[in-house]
């Protein structure tokens, strides 16, 4: 209900940040409509010729290419988020007091909200201890010990199964992941760039320079044609 209302609202407020915007600009801005702003402007020169006709299909290529790989590096936002809030989790100390608790609980939380920790019952406890006040530190501890549990018993080395080892582990698989994924960008780039897809003036530097052909011999004159005649036997 709460994500309807806010789709509602948002979408309220952009349509009417719109309409406030044009229906102002109608009201202030001067109307003085002539014969230069009825002209053409978006490119700059007149139009030549008829628009029925056939683009270069390099156009298309290059304009391809741009948006898939421009897509693709879209692709890098969530993994840069994923892998950002991994390194922050692994790179946490123990909490002692009740701002480390609330950091590691919210920080733990904001990586996997569901699905993170080991254990169904010490979900409730990380989100206790996440939003607790300082005067509610003594009375939380059992969620606490069930965080210290869920940590470690050693304060420098977590356990193999902890938030903070789990965490690293996701860190470094995301890593290799985008590499896996820039690599593959990569190849494809270098295929395009080899086969010349993106060579613009591909076709003047790949023609083939043919020799120019021989200039065809001049028109005998005409007292050449009447001797030639005269000297031919009849």
């Amino acid at each position: 209900m709460n994500l309807a209302v806010y789709c509602l609202l948002f979408t309220a407020v952009g349509v009417g940040f719109i309409l406030v915007h044009l229906i102002a600009g109608k009201i202030i801005r001067p109307n003085k409509p002539g014969v230069e702003k009825g002209t053409i402007y978006e490119c700059g020169e007149p139009t030549i010729g008829s628009a029925w006709v056939q683009f270069d299909l390099r156009f298309y290529v290059v304009a391809l290419l741009f948006v898939i790989f421009d897509v693709e590096v879209a692709f890098f936002f969530p993994w840069a988020e994923v892998f950002g809030r991994a390194n922050d989790v692994a790179a946490l100390e123990k909490p002692t007091d009740p701002a480390g608790y609330r950091d590691y609980c919210q920080k733990v939380l904001a990586l996997a909200p569901a699905h993170f920790s080991t254990r169904a019952p010490i979900r409730p406890a990380y989100e206790r201890l996440a939003h607790m006040e300082d005067r509610q530190f003594d009375e939380l501890k059992d969620e606490r010990a069930l965080v210290d549990d869920d940590w470690g018993a050693n304060a420098r080395e977590p356990r193999p199964d902890s938030p903070v080892k789990q965490a690293g582990v996701l860190a470094w698989t995301a890593f290799f992941d985008i590499l896996v994924f820039f690599g593959v960008l990569l190849v494809g780039f270098a295929y395009l760039w080899r086969r010349g897809d993106l060579a613009w003036v591909r076709s003047v530097s790949d023609r083939a320079v043919r020799p120019p052909p021989p200039p065809a011999p001049p028109p005998p004159k005409a007292t050449e044609q009447v001797l030639t005649s005269a000297g031919s036997p009849m």
